[in-house]
């Protein structure tokens, strides 16, 4: 079945030119999820470890289960957003089930109910993103697809950065108190949860779609070669990113204190949100690939000096550059994937693209913590680093930036 193409929007004028309204209300609607989710971030791994007793092979467990097992329910859910032709239903349920688990967490008494908590609020993650990710695409103009992606990922980690802030000053506070403190946290959370569901409903406006009839093996099938090179060179990368849970264990046995790792996580935060616009407005003129190739590079940077220089201000640097990474990567690589596709099918693209992460995070995981107690803490670091250097090759190889333009899908 041939369906016509829905064009996005005249393109605004003035500062925020080439940004709907959409991607302002999406971006709050992160920002405050982010204040949530990322408060809870540096404490979890404390709280699990220090608080419940569980092992560190435990919180990998924990990370990747909850991460992988919600993989299904992102496939489904982008290939329902364009089955039906709908974006915004998942996109508040599933913010709803994440503002629910991160409350009941305040409820927990053992690591297994933490990990049935962090498994729900990762199936909220799973439903939202494919088809919130689309409906930036369906609402940006193709040459301003950097600059969109770019901007509500600086959002989102703006939300990042004071996340971990308000963390740290709620621990602060109530760090004596022990478990009750911890669970006077996990229920503050739940405040700016509850106002990123009240942005969408009111501020996001998406008209429905043209439906699309073929099942769901087809539209996968009918996704481009490039798109399926890229997911084989992501998948390689993402089996060595393992959980931040890590870089935070690492950071608290390189000499700092629970309230001072909260303030190496804000630094990397805010140097992410601070970096991650003007590097899509550059993506949107160089394209995607020269800044996927240096992303992959300098997260083998980072982890490198994660495994050989584990000092205080060793692991510092290691964050800052893993920073500059992440505001490489992330918007980047949701731009390129809008860039590869057809616009019918972005959001069956975003989910086989979440899915192949989801997936590769369980074992990248798993694979940390046992690798930490078995081995060594710097070893997870190593295979990290050495997966980055490879997935690095692979793009090079597969994905030649003096192919991207030939490559790059262009909407008629």
């Amino acid at each position: 079945m041939v369906t016509p193409k829905t064009e996005p929007p005249p393109r605004p004028k003035g500062p925020l030119a080439g940004i709907h309204p959409n991607v302002l209300a999406l971006g709050f609607a992160s920002l405050l999820t982010d204040i949530s989710s990322e408060m809870l971030v540096p404490i979890l791994p404390l709280f699990i470890t220090g608080t419940l007793g569980a092992s560190v092979a435990s919180l990998g467990v924990i990370e990747g289960v909850a991460e992988c097992t919600a993989s299904v329910l992102r496939i489904g859910s982008g290939w329902l957003s364009d089955r039906i032709g709908r974006r915004k239903p998942f996109v508040v349920v599933g913010y709803a089930l994440s503002t629910v688990a991160k409350a009941s967490m305040a409820l927990a008494a053992s690591w297994p109910m933490i990990l049935l908590m962090r498994f729900s609020d990762r199936v909220g993650k799973g439903l939202r993103n494919p088809p919130r990710d689309a409906l930036i695409a369906d609402s940006t103009a193709d040459a301003d697809m950097g600059r969109a992606f770019g901007l509500h990922r600086a959002m989102d980690t703006f939300g990042a950065a004071l996340g971990p802030l308000l963390g740290w000053w709620l621990l602060s506070h109530w760090h004596a108190l022990g478990l009750e403190g911890y669970r006077r946290i996990f229920l503050v959370s739940a405040i700016p949860a509850t106002l990123s569901i009240v942005c969408i409903l009111l501020f996001v406006q998406a008209p429905r779609q043209l439906r699309q009839a073929r099942s769901l093996a087809s539209q996968a099938r009918s996704l481009s070669g490039p798109f399926r090179r890229f997911l084989v060179v992501d998948g390689v990368f993402q089996l060595g990113n393992s959980s931040m849970a890590f870089m935070l264990l690492r950071t608290q046995a390189a000499g700092w204190d629970a309230g001072q790792v909260s303030l190496v996580y804000l630094a990397y935060n805010l140097l992410y949100a601070a970096l991650s616009t003007p590097l899509g407005v550059w993506s949107d003129s160089i394209g995607r690939r020269p800044l996927l190739f240096i992303g992959y590079t300098i997260y083998a940077l980072s982890y490198a000096l994660m495994a050989w220089q584990p000092s205080q201000w060793g692991v510092v640097a290691a964050f800052l550059v893993l920073g500059v990474h992440s505001a490489l990567i992330e918007g980047q690589a949701k731009s390129f994937i809008a860039d590869l596709v057809p616009r019918d099918v972005r959001g069956t693209a975003y989910g086989v693209y979440y899915a192949v992460v989801g997936a590769a995070l369980l074992p990248a995981s798993i694979v940390a913590g046992l690798l930490w107690e078995r081995v060594s803490p710097a070893a997870p670091f190593m295979l990290g680093a050495a997966l980055a250097l490879v997935a690095a090759a692979l793009l090079a190889m597969l994905l030649p930036s003096s192919r991207e333009r030939q490559e790059r899908h262009v909407t008629a």
